[in-house]
């Protein structure tokens, strides 16, 4: 993982500049369930980290914001084709999708990992995965990635939400899934989870597994990237997002 930098300006000096109007931004996240980033109640109200972090970063940026939940393999198509107005749905920054959107700043980052049922004593390698079966959630960085470096000697198994993957793992139906180390530790720490174990972290890619999670936007919208940036640095600076976080993790998840 890459420290990230913040522009030097100040937040304060970068939200005075910023447009003012009050229109709604329409903030997409992703409509299948992705605790502990976001995941909807009993009374079906979306919470979680990444819920939380919205929130407020759009009141630091003085934005009217609206959670939008949005089908995740047609989100980035939803924001170019202006039904949502940014995406915050943990999507990484990626080569790839550079060359469709922008992103602002980063406003987490951690590794990608591998969980294994208990008893399967692996590494996280294509040797250490050779003739197993590893679940993936469909059209995601840890699809793309187990697909170049793993597929061949690996079975991959694609599910529309990681929470579909985690019950298969849990099931006994495939041998290890892979996902972000945050939303695995999540699972580990739950009852379906006492299946199984932490493996390790695959090697970094940046080029598939991308330098972080920033706000999807819209090419050439650069007041509103400003905004978010603005509000980012502003939750960073003043406590907030490490107030918000200490409630969900144990540890910072905004690089190191």
């Amino acid at each position: 993982m890459k420290t990230f930098f913040l522009a030097t300006t100040t937040a304060a000096a970068l939200i005075a500049s910023a447009a003012t109007a009050q229109e709604t931004v329409r903030v997409g996240i992703a409509a299948e369930p992705y605790p502990p980033f976001t995941a909807p109640d009993a009374a079906g109200n979306w919470v979680g980290w990444e819920i939380d972090i919205i929130n407020a970063v759009c009141e630091a940026a003085e934005m009217t914001c609206e959670i939008t939940p949005t089908a995740w393999d047609g989100i980035i198509p939803a924001l170019v084709s202006g039904r949502i107005d940014a995406i915050m749905a943990s999507m990484s920054i990626t080569e790839d999708r550079l060359q469709t959107i922008d992103f602002s700043d980063p406003y987490y980052n951690t590794p990608t990992v591998i969980v294994a049922q208990n008893g399967v004593e692996i590494e996280p390698t294509p040797e250490g995965l050779a003739g197993l079966i590893l679940g993936v959630q469909v059209s995601t960085i840890h699809q793309t990635y187990a697909q170049q470096y793993f597929e061949g000697e690996t079975e991959i198994r694609t599910y529309q939400t990681q929470d579909e993957a985690n019950q298969d793992l849990a099931a006994g139906r495939i041998d290890a899934a892979q996902a972000d180390s945050l939303a695995m530790e999540d699972f580990l720490n739950s009852e379906a989870g006492a299946c199984c174990h932490l493996v390790g972290a695959v090697a970094h890619d940046e080029a598939i597994l991308g330098s972080g999670v920033g706000v999807g936007l819209r090419k050439g919208e650069d007041d509103l990237r400003e905004r978010f940036n603005a509000g980012i640095a502003a939750i960073l600076e003043n406590g907030t997002y490490d107030e918000i976080t200490s409630e969900y993790f144990q540890t910072s998840i905004y690089g190191n």
